[in-house]
């Protein structure tokens, strides 16, 4: 008796996973950092809690400037002051980004993303709009409480509001690359914020921001109107005051290119080994 024994036929191919897509890499990245946002509730408090003290203050102090000759007539200070607040609000989130990433470096979690087959350069990329993510939320939570707390209506209504808004975030985005790039090569968080806040506060205080630059001292008025800030809160606040606006343009294609070569710079850094 002839026993005949089923052979399953040898593979003729062999299939080799080569990972997800770079879209599905950036949305599941961007998606893990959100998460580590909200499942935090102390990083969501003083996230939004931070500017909106500097709101109160900022509107309570200066608000006698509205009541001097240089200042622009029928305009109140909140209105004149809000763009700015936008602005400068997303100047200093984009310096958060930075920090976060040397926060991951740090922790092992990029280390662990080298392992796996996927595009360093989506890592920066999600953590970008993550970012992004989170100063839209600040920004949203600023200006429901500057409506109702201290009457901010410029005349620009909704719609130039949204506009302020929308370039507010596109500003903070370009810069954001800009400290994404810093911490890929500096790797130290306190050298990290030393540097961002060395950068930013000059930036805010010799600018618009607050003040007309007329009412600033004269060297202080030629730094203010060669600072690429002042032309991103006159932009904004030309939006939101339904003023004409010059800068806007300028302003969004700044941010873009800025974006472009602290991508490039930020990329570069990153491929470093750990």
């Amino acid at each position: 008796m002839t026993t005949t024994l089923a052979r399953t036929p040898a593979p003729t191919a062999t299939t080799t996973w080569r990972g997800s897509g770079f879209g599905t890499q950036v949305l599941v990245l961007t998606q893990r950092s959100l998460r580590a946002v909200v499942s935090d509730p102390r990083m969501v408090i003083f996230s939004v809690l931070q500017p909106l003290i500097m709101l109160t203050l900022f509107s309570q102090i200066f608000s006698s400037i509205a009541n001097t000759p240089g200042f622009p007539q029928g305009v109140a200070y909140i209105d004149f002051l809000m763009p700015a607040i936008l602005v400068n609000t997303a100047m200093q989130s984009a310096l958060q980004a930075g920090v976060g990433l040397v926060t991951d470096m740090k922790n092992g979690v990029l280390a662990r993303f080298r392992s796996l087959p996927i595009r360093l350069s989506s890592v920066l990329i999600a953590r970008s709009l993550s970012d992004l993510v989170r100063t839209a939320f600040q920004l949203l939570v600023m200006i429901t409480f500057a409506v109702l707390i201290f009457g901010f209506s410029p005349a620009g209504g909704f719609l130039g509001v949204v506009a302020a808004l929308a370039l507010a975030l596109i500003v903070g985005w370009g810069l954001g690359w800009v400290f994404l790039a810093i911490a890929a090569w500096l790797r130290n968080a306190e050298l990290m914020q030393t540097v961002g806040f060395l950068a930013i506060f000059p930036l805010m205080f010799a600018s618009s921001a607050y003040v007309p630059i007329t009412g600033l001292p004269g060297w202080l008025q030629a730094i203010a109107n060669v600072n690429p800030l002042t032309h991103a809160v006159d932009a904004a606040r030309g939006l939101a005051l339904a003023q004409p606006v010059t800068g806007a343009v300028a302003a969004i294609v700044t941010s873009l290119v800025i974006a472009a070569v602290g991508g490039a710079f930020a990329v570069k850094g990153f491929r470093k080994p750990l």
